[in-house]
């Protein structure tokens, strides 16, 4: 017995020292979760990732600059002697490209790149929205746990009480043994249930810490949210709402623009390339060589056949594209899905609230009553565990109520797009 008691004082010393320091707000938790989370880190350099990619892309609008140097020995059929002589050149040029004009090749790949790029930003704040649910979610659940160890332990006093009482009375030989056995079990019964429900705080504690992106569980105790005084929006409403808002709608949006634009691209091969040359620089047989040369030019090339790669090309731009819209019809379906069931849920988990505040106080006046009838030595004490566990159930009920509502509205939030 004495090993069960330090157990269960050690398991609930944390929830007493938490209370020593300042309380963590929902909002510190969002802030700290959203600079140190990994997976928003992550989001992030995909975004610098993708920016990068249109750099790349717009480098096809700059000159292409090159130094190039060679030496060459041997022996040549020289065409103008109509004869083989030794040879031996070395040459050293500055070469200059510039692409002129080339049909949309460069102009599709950067529109490509860029809504890309956006699609990549607008990734970052889905992460962020995603992450946000996480740690509302979580917040939530450790706060209904805390409560929930503290209905516990409120049982646990309410029941030793009685079976103080049992004994009493057994040694005055007014109630039978097994009355205080009964009462020894139910007292057992709740201390298990006291171990339990710290146990769920801890990993509730656990899961905070996780969605946070820390190594070690928050050791503060959290501070009560606000009072939701907002009334439950309308259902067409939040649709309407969440088809505008969601950030996974415009990603695609943007998937599919860059799409197109890649379609354009392809389409592009079957073009020519207008582009000119200039090099300037020695050549000579010296090391290093002494004569100046230089050449400027227009080249265009015409795509005649290049083993269909261009056909291939503009095919799979094509199907990339259509797969994005039936993505996005998809999509479309899932978030009409969970707007209702997030809309649903708040309105399920508001009537609970409702109701599970009747059903305490009605149960918490039967336990009193129960327990001041069997001091006066006139209940059972059947009467008196039984009114204990349903006032139990009744405050675990109206506390997971309560915490089901505020997750239910983060979901909502999330459903229709907001943070």
């Amino acid at each position: 017995m004495k090993q069960l008691i330090l157990l269960i004082c050690t398991l609930l010393v944390p929830a007493q020292l938490l209370y020593a320091a300042e309380s963590l707000t929902l909002d510190e938790a969002l802030a700290t979760a959203l600079k140190n989370h990994p997976q928003v880190a992550e989001a992030r350099e995909n975004v610098n990732s993708a920016e990068a990619r249109t750099g790349q892309a717009l480098a096809s609008y700059y000159p292409q600059i090159s130094i190039a140097a060679d030496w060459n020995k041997g022996r040549s059929f020289l065409t103008a002697l109509e004869q083989v002589r030794s040879t031996e050149v070395t040459t050293g040029a500055l070469y200059l490209k510039q692409t002129i004009y080339d049909f949309g090749r460069t102009a599709g790949a950067v529109e490509a790149a860029r809504y890309n790029r956006e699609a990549a930003d607008k990734n970052l704040v889905v992460t962020r929205h995603d992450l946000a649910l996480r740690v509302k979610s979580a917040f939530h659940l450790l706060l209904a746990a805390e409560k929930q160890v503290t209905a516990a332990t409120e049982t646990v006093k309410a029941r030793e009480a009685v079976y103080r009482q049992a004994l009493e009375f057994f040694r005055q030989g007014i109630r039978p043994k097994v009355d205080a056995t009964r009462a020894e079990a139910h007292l057992l019964a709740a201390r298990t249930a006291m171990i339990r429900a710290a146990n769920n705080r801890e990993l509730a504690r656990i899961e905070l810490a996780a969605a946070m992106g820390t190594e070690s569980p928050e050791s503060r105790a959290l501070a009560e949210p606000p009072a939701d005084g907002f009334p439950l929006p309308q259902r067409q409403q939040v649709q309407l709402e969440a088809m505008h808002s969601r950030p996974e709608l415009q990603q695609l949006s943007a998937l599919k623009s860059a799409a197109q634009s890649a379609l354009k691209t392809a389409n592009s091969g079957y073009l020519p390339v207008l582009s000119g040359t200039a090099s300037i620089g020695y050549a000579d047989r010296d090391i290093p060589p002494g004569t100046n040369v230089w050449g400027a030019g227009i080249n265009l090339t015409v795509p005649l056949f290049s083993g269909f790669s261009s056909v291939e090309q503009v095919r799979e731009a094509t199907a990339n594209m259509h797969a994005v819209e039936a993505r996005n019809s998809n999509l479309r379906l899932q978030v009409a899905k969970e707007v209702e069931s997030a809309w649903l849920g708040c309105q399920e988990a508001s009537a609970r609230m409702a109701s599970t505040a009747k059903e305490v106080e009605a149960a918490e006046e039967n336990r009193r009553l129960a327990e001041g009838r069997y001091q006066e030595g006139v209940g059972s004490i059947i009467e008196v565990t039984d009114a204990q566990s349903q006032a139990l159930d009744a405050e675990t009920a109206q506390i997971q109520a309560r915490y089901d509502y505020y997750t239910a509205r983060a979901a909502l939030d999330r459903a229709t797009g907001k943070e």
